[in-house]
């Protein structure tokens, strides 16, 4: 919110505000991520399913949110072109990650 108010006059200190938001809103939602990734693993354990195979998952989520934030950064700093970028960038390093658990899936078959 101070954001927006700033914005206008220091366009610069804004987008450094959001960034501090973000941050802040970050580290508040480590407790919610540690339950949500311990229940996986006891799921995993019980589907009979290795780490290995949800790993990838894990990594391809992670990839898209950082993705998103940095295109979302880029977009309010006025970098539109860049954010493309990002954005294409973070789906190529997706499919990159995902490569294990698509050979698992090859191999299964």
């Amino acid at each position: 919110l101070c954001a927006v108010v700033v914005r206008r006059q220091a366009p610069e200190i804004a987008l450094a505000l959001a960034l501090c938001a973000g941050v802040v809103l970050l580290f508040g939602c480590a407790a919610p991520l540690a339950a949500v990734l311990e229940f996986c693993g006891e799921l995993a354990q019980a589907g009979g399913l290795s780490a290995g195979l949800l790993r990838p998952v894990g990594k391809v989520a992670g990839i898209g949110l950082v993705t998103r934030a940095a295109a979302d950064i880029c977009t309010d700093a006025k970098e539109t072109g860049l954010a493309g970028a990002v954005e294409t960038a973070g789906t190529l390093l997706a499919l990159g990650a995902a490569l294990p658990l698509m050979t698992a899936v090859l191999q299964a078959l």
